[in-house]
């Protein structure tokens, strides 16, 4: 029996994503809450509307890391809508860009949302593989 990842999975990179969000505040302030030219940290682009999302988005894949369907499920949604997002932020999203994306945020939302999509593929495919065992009456 292979062991699902999805719980660590959850747990690491919500945990990283509230850790991005609290110092992008510690970048950004609160000023300029949804600005489309923020600040940048590294080479990624932030505003507080970007930072907040990071903050909610690491406390809900936190949350989900409890158990394994949850994890399965957060992960799932999370790759998707980050997938999505990447794919968004490569036609200019120009006044319509209230998180302050750039280049180097739609490169990490592609790969990250591909990464949670594969992991999630693979737990579910291990599961689909594993038999259900049935207690006998």
């Amino acid at each position: 029996m292979q062991r699902d990842l999805t719980r660590p999975f959850a747990a690491v990179f919500g945990a990283v994503f509230l850790l991005v969000g609290l110092v992008g505040f510690a970048v950004t302030g609160f000023g300029g809450f949804a600005d489309i030219s923020g600040k940048t940290l590294v080479f990624f682009g932030l505003n507080p509307l970007h930072n907040l999302a990071h903050i909610v988005i690491g406390g809900l894949w936190l949350a989900s890391s409890v158990r394994a369907e949850s994890a399965r499920a957060a992960t799932q949604v999370i790759g998707f809508v980050y997938l999505l997002l990447g794919i968004l932020g490569l036609f200019a999203l120009g006044s319509f860009n209230v998180l302050a994306l750039n280049v180097g945020d739609n490169v990490l939302h592609l790969a990250t949302g591909a990464l949670a999509l594969l992991v999630a593929y693979a737990a579910s495919r291990q599961q689909a593989d594993e038999p259900d065992i049935v207690a006998a009456s």
